[in-house]
C-alpha cells in the first residue's frame, strides 16, 4: 500500500466487495480493508443465499427500491458471469382464513414497491405449484430465487483485483482522523500499526459499522446510529424430503418485521432449510441449540405438513445489525454521505441487514453516486 488513496472501503462483506467493484476503474487508487482473514465471513455468508423481489419494505423506503433495483441487477449478473443461481419462485402462505386480509395488504404492498409479477392464488392455484403446502390462499413471488453467496463474493473480488483495487485482510481500521481534503485512517495488522491517508472513506463494516461511524466522530445515539445485534438460528432439513417442495414457502411476517418469519429455502444445490429465528443479542455468538428444534418445527407445521420433527438438524447462525429495537418500527438502511455532520466524503452504510445480499448491485451504484460527487 502506498500512503494516500482515492478511495477506502472498510469491510469486504458482499456490500463492500460490490461498492469496491463499482468504484474501482483502474485510474484510482481503491483501497478494500478487511479485519478477518479472508471476505464475507460474517453476516455475508450466514444467510439463506435468498434473493428477494420487494415485497416487505415500506413504501419509498431504500430497501425497497434498493431490493426492487438488486433483483434485476443481480440476476442479470449471475446469466452474465455463470454465478451460480435459481429463480425458483416464492409463494408467501395464509394459514389461516383471518390472516388473507393481511396477505392481501402485503400483495399490494409490493406491488406499488415495484416487486415483479406478483399474484394471488387460490388455495387450488398453490396446490397447483405445491401439492405438500397447505394454506388457504398464497402470494406468488416469481421473481423471488436464490444465489450462492459466496460465488457472488468471489465474483466482486476478481473484478476488483481485474480493475486494480488493493485488497487487505486481517487489517482492522483503529482510528480515523479528517484531514485536509479527506481523512487518516490508522490500521492495525499482523506487522503492526500503519496509517495513510484517503479522500473519500466509505463505511461498509457491517456488523461494527455503527462502531466505525463512531470512531470517525459521530454521536452514534444522536444519529439514531446504534446497531443491534440479532441472531438467526437455522436447521437443515433431512435430504429424505428433497424434491417435496420446489420454491422457497414462508409465511406471513411478523409485525414490525423483525424478520420474516421462519421458513424454507432450497439452495442452489436442493438443500433445503429452515429459518432464520429472531433473538436480540448482546454478543456475537454463532453456535445453534438443538433445543430450539422444537421451535422451528412447531413454526412450520401449519403451512408444512411433511415435515417431521426427526428432519431437523442444527445447520447455522447468522448476526443481523438492525437499527430497530425490539418493539420498534421498521427501520431503514442508512446510506449517507456525512458532509452535513461536517465529514464531506464520508459515506457510511448502517443497519444493512436483509435485503442486503439481493441489494448489493443497486447500493453499490447508489454509493458510487455519492463519491462521484466527492471526487469531481
Amino acid at each position: 500500500m502506498s500512503h494516500q488513496a482515492d478511495i477506502t472501503i472498510i469491510g469486504a462483506g458482499v456490500v463492500g466487495l460490490a461498492t469496491a467493484a463499482q468504484v474501482t476503474n483502474g485510474n484510482r487508487e481503491v483501497y478494500l480493508l478487511e479485519k478477518n482473514e479472508t471476505f464475507g465471513m460474517e453476516t455475508s455468508s450466514r444467510n439463506s443465499g435468498v434473493v428477494h423481489a420487494g415485497i416487505y419494505y415500506p413504501e419509498g423506503s431504500l430497501k425497497a427500491r434498493m431490493c426492487v433495483a438488486g433483483n434485476r441487477m443481480l440476476y442479470e449478473l449471475c446469466s452474465a458471469y455463470g454465478i451460480a443461481h435459481k429463480k425458483v419462485g416464492k409463494l408467501i402462505v395464509a394459514s389461516t382464513e383471518e390472516e388473507i386480509g393481511e396477505l392481501e395488504r402485503l400483495l399490494g404492498q409490493g406491488r406499488r414497491n415495484g416487486a415483479h409479477g406478483l399474484r394471488l392464488l387460490s388455495t387450488r392455484e398453490m396446490k397447483e405449484l405445491e401439492p405438500n403446502v397447505e394454506g388457504h390462499a398464497a402470494i406468488l413471488s416469481p421473481s423471488s430465487g436464490v444465489v450462492d453467496p459466496h460465488a457472488l463474493m468471489r465474483h466482486f473480488v476478481v473484478r476488483v483485483q481485474e480493475k486494480g483495487g488493493r485488497i487487505a485482510y486481517r487489517s482492522r481500521v483503529v482510528g480515523i482522523e479528517k484531514a485536509a481534503g479527506g481523512y487518516r485512517v490508522a490500521v492495525e495488522e499482523g506487522s503492526g500499526r500503519f496509517s495513510f491517508f484517503t479522500r473519500v472513506l466509505i463505511n461498509c463494516a457491517g456488523l461494527q459499522a455503527d462502531r466505525v461511524a463512531e470512531s470517525a466522530g459521530i454521536d452514534i445515539a444522536e444519529a439514531e446510529y446504534q446497531q443491534h445485534y440479532c441472531k438467526g438460528e437455522y436447521f437443515s432439513v433431512s435430504s429424505t424430503r428433497s424434491g417435496l417442495v420446489n420454491m422457497l414457502i414462508y409465511p406471513l411476517p411478523p409485525p414490525r418485521l423483525t424478520g420474516v418469519g421462519t421458513h424454507l429455502t432450497v439452495d442452489v444445490e436442493g438443500r433445503m432449510m429452515l429459518g432464520p429465528s429472531v433473538e436480540y443479542v448482546d454478543c456475537i455468538d454463532y453456535t445453534v441449540d438443538p433445543q430450539h428444534r422444537q421451535i422451528f418445527y412447531d413454526s412450520v407445521r401449519r403451512f408444512l405438513p411433511f415435515i417431521q420433527y426427526d428432519d431437523l438438524e442444527p445447520e447455522m447462525a447468522g448476526i443481523r445489525p438492525k437499527l430497530q429495537k425490539p418493539g420498534d418500527d421498521v427501520k431503514d438502511f442508512v446510506v449517507r454521505d456525512e458532509s452535513d455532520r461536517g465529514l464531506p466524503g464520508f459515506i457510511n452504510l448502517i443497519g444493512i441487514e436483509s435485503p442486503g445480499l439481493t441489494a448489493a448491485p443497486a447500493i453499490a451504484e447508489y454509493v458510487a453516486g455519492l463519491v462521484e460527487e466527492q471526487l469531481k
